[in-house]
């Protein structure tokens, strides 16, 4: 099967990890994969002015290589920002789309470059407005539409009716995310994802934090991202902050935690907390995204509500309560997250794929290619 994948950008997102792990094993799999990414965002005419009147250069900010680039499937990235076309894809059986906005691209291309796919990654509304509509008219097109958790297919259903949406959850690489079993530290580690954004909830996660060690004064924190933290987004005092780490080096900094918290207030399924569970760190979460469905039934904590008081006495709980519920949570979180792996969630997705390939077939009479 010949496969086309757009996608809004290339960077170091979670969502973008998750295209680009699907692209290279569907590749492995058997089939020809092309990815196509549009470009950067440019400066305005306005920032370039700003940025010559104080004396910085006017160029666009470099950007690091995305997960796509280092995925080793095919793969191009537009000149400058604009739709994809036909012209920029191969001939192909199916073109998946990611984004909203890569999803019309694709109902405008010629049935030769793919019977589209939507691969439902949010339910992407959060600027209101105009860009609410349009995207629910995005959702609203015809053909397979996949989302990546149960939570974020009843939420698109809520808002816009019974829509068809089948599920394929977001997994974990369980060969890399992975962890012997061990025992609680003392004194105790928390982590969590540091973002300077109100939706990833970074701030929840270090006031949790700064509460938590008035009562373990020993607590030490860890936080990592893509983001340098600045004093309007501070970390708790003496926290240890890694900068972009290598995706190799995440398993160790999730084991080293002895609870990870995650407190997005927005997200459609939260990758940390499986490679959290994955790496035997019990994690302490918000409901949102996918952490009702991964938490619940003994793996972890979920808490009632997202605040900070709730998420301390939570983690104070985990870290002083008696050693054998500690370790009977950090085996069932491994045992769960490693029910997610990637070679099952590409072998749904492929199926899904085929499925619609074949009926294409069927309708239209044996195919001469």
């Amino acid at each position: 099967m010949k496969i086309n994948i757009l996608t809004p950008s290339d960077n170091l997102t979670g969502g973008t990890r998750v295209i680009a792990t699907y692209a290279r094993l569907l590749q492995q799999r058997g089939h020809s994969v092309t990815v196509v990414s549009n470009a950067p965002d440019r400066l305005s005419l306005r920032q370039r002015w700003q940025a010559l009147r104080h004396g910085r250069s006017p160029r666009s900010p470099a950007h690091p290589p995305g997960h796509i680039a280092m995925a080793g499937v095919p793969h191009h990235t537009l000149d400058r920002p604009r739709p994809i076309v036909a012209t920029d894809l191969p001939d192909a059986d199916v073109v998946i789309a990611t984004w909203w906005e890569t999803a019309v691209w694709a109902h405008r291309l010629p049935p030769s470059k793919g019977r589209p796919v939507h691969l439902i990654q949010g339910y992407e509304v959060w600027t209101g407005g105009e860009v609410r509509d349009r995207v629910h008219a995005a959702l609203r097109l015809p053909g397979r539409k996949i989302a990546i958790s149960q939570a974020l297919a009843r939420q698109i259903c809520a808002a816009l009716g019974d829509l068809r949406i089948d599920v394929v959850p977001n997994a974990v690489d369980v060969g890399l995310f992975n962890a012997p079993a061990r025992e609680r530290n003392h004194p105790p580690t928390v982590g969590f994802i540091y973002a300077r954004s109100p939706i990833k909830g970074a701030d929840l996660c270090a006031r949790a934090c700064a509460l938590a060690q008035r009562q373990l004064p020993g607590l030490r924190v860890l936080a990592f991202g893509v983001d340098q933290p600045s004093a309007g987004w501070p970390l708790p005092a003496g926290a240890e902050f890694i900068h972009r780490p290598a995706q190799q080096l995440l398993p160790s900094l999730y084991a080293r935690c002895d609870a990870w918290l995650f407190g997005s207030r927005l997200d459609s399924f939260g990758l940390p907390i499986l490679e959290a569970m994955a790496c035997r760190t019990p994690v302490i979460g918000v409901p949102v995204g996918a952490a009702p469905d991964l938490l619940g039934g003994g793996c972890g904590v979920l808490l009632p509500d997202a605040s900070p008081e709730a998420m301390a006495d939570a983690l104070v709980q985990l870290c002083t309560g008696p050693a054998a519920r500690w370790a009977a949570l950090s085996a069932a979180a491994h045992d769960r997250a490693h029910g997610y792996s990637w070679d099952d969630a590409t072998a749904a997705l492929d199926a899904l794929l085929q499925d619609g390939v074949a009926a294409v077939r069927k309708f239209s009479g044996p195919s001469t290619r």
